[in-house]
């Protein structure tokens, strides 16, 4: 379960490094030669959107099947009825503390969650805004032109 999260982890990643290339200041050609790079690059990379987004629902259901004990201990039932749904690995002898760190973890997998869709967004836009900026240079210099 969790070769995903190590995925989106490198994926997110990725793309910050991505994001801060794409900030940086360049020579126009370069600038524009990474960009196009890039955008041929974002089509393919959309599939982590839905991947995250399943991530999301993902850690949804498995919050609302999370173990809820009726009493200070939980009995044998709660306890397989919260392995089987695969939050965390149950520790036997801290069942208060295992719920915690789930929660806390299922925070930061959120977090990461959300992250990735924001830098593909924050991608696309940069991406956006330099092809926008360049045609109207583009212009620019056809109206000097003539």
């Amino acid at each position: 379960m969790a070769l995903q999260w190590l995925i989106l982890t490198y994926v997110v990643a990725a793309e910050a490094a991505v994001a801060l290339l794409l900030t940086l200041p360049y020579p126009k050609l370069l600038k524009n030669r990474l960009v196009s790079l890039i955008s041929l690059i974002l089509q393919p990379a959309l599939f982590i959107v839905p991947f995250a987004g399943f991530q999301l629902l993902d850690i949804y259901w498995k919050n609302e099947h999370r173990l809820m004990c009726t009493s200070e201990i939980c009995t044998a039932a709660e306890r397989d009825r919260y392995e089987k749904s695969g939050l965390l690995s149950m520790q036997y002898s801290y069942p208060c503390g295992a719920i915690f760190l789930g929660v806390f973890k299922a925070q930061r997998n959120i977090i990461l969650c959300a992250t990735a869709c924001l830098l593909y967004w924050c991608i696309h836009r940069i991406c956006k805004y330099n092809k926008e900026i360049q045609s109207l240079e583009e212009v620019e210099k056809r109206y000097k032109d003539q």
